[in-house]
């Protein structure tokens, strides 16, 4: 089933328009001008029914206010989205679907399945506790995971970290600073003998730290860093297990590595990139957001652009370079989980990893795919929950996950 558009208010203004006039809304800063406009736009197709009804009493109230939209009414919009647009929605897989992505308020998983999409949309909100109560996570549900980590230092000293955490760490000339959910190092000498810590984050958890030379990584869930608490000689070296997003400070005289896996080296000088090497994955991806960095082993060396992506397979040490879609590779960052023509059993993996819990997956129709995007602030059942609308089945127990089928 598709909706019919109506096309009696055709508007030549161009999609990111509506982008920017959504976000102003949002922020609260639209003139009523600006909301008459986005307003009368959403009023042109039924494809943006859900949000046309969930906005309206607001856009009404904002008609016959001769000033900018108080902030006590995108609360109330946010609100109001993330209790009403809780069922699925059918409508047209088109443009829909990339104007969603870029609206960060937004979440959004797609089920692909014959020729019919399945759109569920959700207010994205920054507070697990805040989300919790919205959405109606019930006692005994699974939350999301939690900013975590378990930080070794040089002389074998075990540090827990979590999302409350504010602490100083001294190890002889360096001094690391926790502060929620961020480690950050500062080196007050040079002539200490470099030592090495080790930052592992464990499934259920993600980290971000700032290395001494600047650089900051994020770590996802079931992840691992390793790396010097100052940086001397030539290089910048640090290894990754898991997957981590890089920023990596800009210094041309001292190149920055990344040895993955054992596997492979990622050499940079100074760039944005992703780089996922979960054991459990059949490849090892590395997606480079900006700047220049070269992928090497022992059997070749890529160099790539930003915008590409080199997966290698650890069985045959080949490399593969592709266009690739960056905000998909990084969504994780950004908090969400983002799929294209993913089967259950790739998504099952991104799940299993961030919400701690073990998947045994029943299921035998490999040819079902999945796409879209959803918050990964949701709780577990909210996520089963979009997946069953189309045509999954689960059956939870404590942390066991059985996926029954998938039709």
């Amino acid at each position: 089933m598709q909706y019919a558009h109506n096309r009696t208010h055709v508007m030549s203004t161009t999609p990111d328009h509506f982008d920017q006039l959504l976000r102003k809304y949002l922020d609260g800063n639209c003139t009523p001008e600006e909301v008459e406009q986005l307003y009368a736009w959403l009023q042109t197709s039924e494809a943006h029914k859900p949000l046309l009804q969930a906005m309206q009493q607001d856009f009404e109230a904002a008609l016959k206010t001769p000033a900018h939209l108080p902030a006590a009414t995108s609360d109330r919009m946010e609100t109001r989205l993330l209790q009403e647009i809780s069922q699925p929605a059918v409508v047209p897989m088109h443009a829909w679907r990339r104007y969603l992505r870029r609206v960060a308020a937004a979440a959004v998983v797609v089920a692909v399945a014959g020729s019919a999409a399945f759109y569920f949309t959700r207010l994205q909100k920054q507070k697990n506790a805040s989300l919790a109560a919205h959405t109606g996570a019930g006692k005994g549900d699974i939350l999301p995971g939690t900013n975590k980590a378990l930080l070794t230092l040089a002389n074998g000293q075990v540090v827990t970290l979590d999302s409350t955490g504010n602490q100083v760490i001294q190890q002889a000339n360096t001094t690391v600073h926790q502060h929620n959910g961020q480690l950050q190092y500062a080196v007050n000498g040079t002539d200490e003998p470099v030592a090495f810590n080790t930052l592992t984050v464990p499934r259920g958890g993600q980290f971000t730290i700032v290395l001494p030379d600047g650089s900051k990584v994020w770590l996802n869930a079931a992840s691992r860093l390793h790396y010097p608490t100052a940086f001397k000689g030539g290089v910048r070296e640090v290894e990754l297990e898991g997957q981590g997003y890089f920023e990596v400070a800009k210094d041309i005289a001292h190149p920055f590595t990344v040895k993955v896996n054992k596997t492979m080296e990622v050499q940079v000088l100074g760039t944005g990139f992703d780089i996922m090497a979960y054991p459990d994955e059949k490849t090892i991806s590395t997606t480079l957001v900006e700047g220049a960095v070269k992928v090497v082993n022992t059997h070749a060396a890529r160099s790539l652009k930003p915008g590409q992506q080199a997966l290698l397979d650890p069985a045959t040490g080949e490399f593969k370079v592709r266009p690739c879609d960056v905000d998909q590779a990084i969504a994780w960052k950004t908090g969400f989980f983002e799929f294209d023509n993913a089967d259950i059993s790739q998504i099952m993996r991104q799940l299993s990893r961030w919400y701690d819990i073990d998947v045994v997956n029943h299921s035998t129709a490999p040819g079902h795919l999945f796409g879209g995007r959803i918050s990964r602030n949701l709780p577990l059942s909210e996520i089963l929950k979009m997946l069953e609308a189309s045509g999954a089945r689960f059956n939870v127990d404590n942390h066991r996950l059985d996926v029954l089928s998938v039709q």
